[in-house]
């Protein structure tokens, strides 16, 4: 990397860890926020609130599709994921005020994903990622995700709550089919050699189990159960419920959280940003369960961001992982 693109970096990672702010992404990123007014045993407002996102300014398509600017050699693109958060943070704030600038926006959002619904190379119904992603390989479009699914699920299920249309319906049912099966079937889980199983936000091979997408991905699971009754979605969520209990510990390093399992001798530990967002989904997975482990871990972990002694120690890591593997 060269000097003043690495040096940019780092002055980026301290204002992120030090002073709070954020770094890859932050045009979308916005503070994580539960919502007050979710219920976790109803279809009603989504468990965050999105408001931000919600009030996105851009860039649109003509439809009003949100569009996500990555510069460089992807710019423009449309992700399904920023697609169904948009509409989610819409759906909640038409819930709340009744405007119908709201409910278009959600609708449209909702529209969108029932008109891009693809079939995989193993006939599994699937938003696709239309462009190159670097992770730890190049993601090669087309790609889809784990966390794409759930959240496509999620609004699909409050659009036809709202409207009572079947085509929103039907198409949360032919994407929730992907939440049934393995990766090497089309679908987006994993069962690792302790029989514990792993919705994956990014299909690579070993698996990193990212846990921000696995938990939005669960959320999927749990409003499909609540919608339809469907024990096999009862049971999904049950499994993975018992796969985040037994796993949470794997994620703390004892002054932060590791973004995902990275099979690396560093580990990557969470932004700013994404430690903050896995204390809010940890709050919001007590609520929804009811099981202390979630509420200890959170509260753990918002003191280790309160921490400016622990923040200096997560800068420092990861300035020494990116050295390591960037």
């Amino acid at each position: 990397m060269p000097f003043k693109k690495r040096l940019a970096y780092y002055q980026r990672v301290f204002s992120a860890y030090l002073l709070g702010g954020n770094t890859q992404l932050s045009f979308w990123h916005e503070q994580p926020r539960a919502n007050p007014m979710a219920r976790p045993d109803q279809l009603g407002e989504y468990y965050m609130t999105f408001a931000q996102k919600a009030d996105y300014h851009g860039p649109f398509d003509p439809r009003g599709i949100p569009l996500l600017d990555y510069r460089g050699r992807i710019g423009l693109q449309y992700n399904p994921i920023a697609v169904a958060q948009y509409g989610l943070g819409n759906y909640n704030l038409f819930s709340q005020t009744a405007q119908p600038q709201c409910r278009e926006k959600f609708l449209i959002a909702s529209d969108w994903l029932v008109a891009n619904l693809e079939k995989n190379p193993h006939s599994i119904w699937v938003w696709n990622h239309h462009f190159d992603w670097e992770y730890r390989d190049t993601l090669k479009e087309p790609w889809y995700s784990g966390l794409a699914q759930g959240q496509g699920v999620s609004l699909l299920l409050r659009a036809h709550r709202a409207t009572g249309h079947t085509i929103y319906a039907d198409a949360a049912q032919r994407a929730f089919e992907s939440l049934l099966h393995p990766v090497d079937e089309g679908g987006v889980l994993f069962t690792d050699i302790r029989g514990d199983l792993w919705i994956e936000e990014y299909l690579v091979s070993p698996p990193t189990h990212i846990l921000n997408g696995m938990i939005w991905a669960l959320w999927g699971v749990h409003d499909y159960f609540l919608a339809t009754s469907d024990p096999a979605a009862r049971k999904l969520f049950d499994q993975v419920v018992q796969t985040l209990t037994g796993n949470l510990k794997l994620y703390d390093v004892g002054f932060w959280s590791l973004y995902e399992q990275s099979g690396t001798r560093l580990k990557m530990i969470a932004s700013p940003f994404y430690h903050r967002l896995h204390i809010v989904q940890l709050n919001i997975m007590h609520q929804l369960t009811g099981l202390e482990i979630f509420a200890q871990y959170a509260s753990r972990w918002q003191r280790y961001a309160e921490s400016r002694t622990k923040r200096a120690a997560a800068l420092c890591y990861k300035s020494a992982f990116k050295l390591c593997y960037y």
